[in-house]
């Protein structure tokens, strides 16, 4: 057994082409050093005075890089304000506490009940008319809700009358 030869490794694709790949590496990042050395033994840029038209060239000093700042950047935000909402100096009293508004707090009430306003009212007539694809229409689904409705105020119904009649045979 110890007279086996051993047979010679057959080349893996995958380990000769990671072989070239950090080859390609390895002469990228040398070229990268040759070329930022070269960058730092290159002479300061000579540059002429616009002042003077004619004058000496002046030597400029390099400019070191400017500390980036690792500090969060707050912004200023103002708070959204309704545009039918108005402040007045009335409206608060000397403590600067708001005073209490009837007519505004339905206006409020009334405006949380409304439907939003669409985006794209484009969109929302395809969807209304069945207008796309695979989705049934919107009056179909409003229809099927508007039964479900009618069916549930039905049931309770019946059972607040069947509730109803047994409290009054008993009494």
């Amino acid at each position: 057994m110890a007279s086996e030869k051993k047979k010679p490794k057959k080349n893996d694709p995958i380990s000769e082409r990671a072989r070239s790949l950090n080859d390609q590496i390895a002469s990228l990042e040398a070229e990268i050093k040759r070329l930022d050395n070269q960058l730092q033994h290159t002479p300061v840029p000579r540059l002429r005075s616009t002042a003077v038209p004619h004058g000496a060239t002046v030597a400029r000093a390099p400019v070191p890089p400017v500390p980036v700042s690792r500090e969060p950047v707050f912004e200023e935000v103002k708070p959204l304000r309704s545009t039918h909402e108005t402040t007045s100096p009335d409206q608060f009293n000397n403590l600067g506490v708001r005073k209490y508004d009837l007519p505004g707090f339905f206006d409020r009430l009334r405006q949380h009940f409304r439907r939003p306003t669409t985006s794209n009212p484009r969109l929302v007539t395809y969807l209304a008319a069945g207008g796309v694809q695979g989705l049934r229409p919107l009056r179909y689904e409003k229809r099927v809700a508007r039964n479900r409705f009618i069916v549930l105020v039905v049931v309770l119904f019946v059972i607040l009358l069947g509730v109803i009649s047994l409290f009054v045979r008993n009494h």
